[in-house]
């Protein structure tokens, strides 16, 4: 447990890190795998303790877009108000590398919020930056152009991973900006023609 991503998050309660240990469920993914899906039911919430995972919505066509990412020592903040209310997931959660989760149940979720005020503290950070990234992500669509929201999430996902090359298809940055690939592949290739990018086979190296 030492040095582990709760001690960081929670380092002035021992006690609910012991906690979380003793009633979570860890379990290991890998990328591509889909471990919450729309309209199914949340038993419990995800505690990203290595790796990232990503949220998306997905529209009655078929077609999806990504709403934010879960890194190490975060949780989807979607699971908590559905579980804690009883609802269906309304979002898919899709490992994007992999990921070591840590499960815990939704019973404990609300006896912690009743016991440990670093608990409610946790779950108030993290809709809030959900909340703002919601707003980007809204912001983006009504007023960015698709170019300009392609190399804003190559940049968000160099970052992430702390590399210039990112591995993915142009079908999959397709999906996550909620447009066509045909679409994305024009573009990367404009921006490889401008010198912001070099293409390679499901890789994508910044040059900027």
């Amino acid at each position: 447990m030492s040095g582990s991503v709760l001690n960081t998050e929670f380092n002035s309660s021992p006690e609910l890190v012991e906690k979380l240990y003793q009633y979570g469920i860890t379990k290991t993914y890998h990328e591509g795998d889909v471990i919450l899906d729309e309209n199914s039911s949340i038993r419990s919430i995800p505690i990203v303790m290595k790796g990232m995972m990503k949220v998306i919505r997905t529209e009655e066509d078929g077609r999806e877009i990504l709403l934010y990412y879960i890194k190490a020592g975060e949780s989807c903040i979607m699971s908590f108000l559905g579980g804690m209310h009883n609802e269906k997931s309304i979002v898919k959660a899709e490992v994007e590398e992999d990921t070591e989760i840590l499960f815990l149940p939704i019973d404990k979720v609300s006896l912690f919020i009743k016991e440990y005020p670093e608990w409610l503290d946790y779950i108030f950070r993290l809709y809030h930056k959900r909340f703002e990234e919601l707003l980007d992500i809204i912001n983006a669509i009504a007023f960015k152009k698709v170019d300009e929201r392609l190399l804003n999430l190559l940049q968000k996902k160099s970052e992430l991973s702390n590399s210039s090359t990112i591995i993915i298809t142009h079908e999959q940055l397709a999906n996550e900006l909620g447009t066509a690939r045909v679409v994305v592949s024009r573009l990367l290739k404009q921006l490889e023609e401008e010198g912001q990018l070099k293409l390679g086979r499901n890789k994508i190296q910044l040059l900027f």
